[in-house]
């Protein structure tokens, strides 16, 4: 074999088939392909392109390890260059992907000595959803900031007494209120890991409370992901 025919596998294993967009609510869905085709641990990301569009996305992975397929969750962006394209992809349509990339993920060492908190604002949720998923059993708990409770993406993937629902324009989560609200009228073991996941405000800010609950920069792990 040359080392061009080489070359063009090797640019082969980047593109998936689009399996299937499961849409979550109007503007938010699933993005499912095949299994992917490179290991990577719960926590990491991808880079995802449209095949002959010239720009590309960097998403966490949502899906378990060794799950069947490899997915995203993706929130259309009014007004956005890539989400709405995303969206309109159809079964059978040509993406690439590159990866995995990042250093968030679980702290293996402190699994089953720790409570993990997870701490997400909207598509945030997006690499504690391939946590949990890959480990059963783990001892979590995960608060969601969203606007709406409509917006818990897929809840019932996660142990219901596990989770706690922050909604700022609803009364139908478990706290009505700001998660920042949340966390700072709750107490947390000092055996906790925290991570934190989604708009910078809100990692800024909720690092600041768990600073003043005692908590350093140690057990605390961020990916800042819009």
């Amino acid at each position: 074999m040359n080392v061009e025919m080489k070359a063009d596998l090797q640019i082969d294993t980047n593109y998936y088939k689009v399996v299937e967009l499961r849409e979550l609510t109007e503007n938010t869905f699933v993005l499912s392909l095949p299994q992917s085709r490179f290991k990577f641990e719960a926590g990491q990301h991808i880079s995802l392109s449209i095949l002959g569009d010239y720009q590309s996305r960097e998403y966490s992975i949502y899906s378990a390890e060794e799950s069947n397929n490899l997915e995203i969750l993706v929130k259309e962006v009014d007004g956005g260059y890539f989400s709405p394209k995303l969206k309109h992809l159809k079964p059978g349509d040509m993406v690439e992907v590159h990866g995995p990339f990042g250093k968030f993920g679980l702290d293996h060492k402190k699994r089953d000595t720790h409570q993990h908190v997870f701490i997400a604002s909207g598509t945030g949720i997006a690499p504690f959803h391939s946590m949990v998923k890959t480990n059963p059993g783990l001892n979590y708990r995960l608060i969601h900031g969203v606007r709406y409770s409509g917006e818990a993406y897929e809840i019932e993937d996660y142990d219901r007494k596990n989770v706690t629902v922050c909604t700022s324009r609803d009364k139908n989560g478990d706290f009505n209120g700001r998660l920042t609200e949340y966390l700072k009228n709750t107490d947390f073991a000092k055996n906790t890991c925290f991570y934190l996941c989604g708009n910078s405000d809100m990692i800024f800010d909720a690092m600041e409370i768990l600073k003043s609950k005692g908590f350093d920069r140690d057990s605390v792990t961020v990916e800042v992901y819009f």
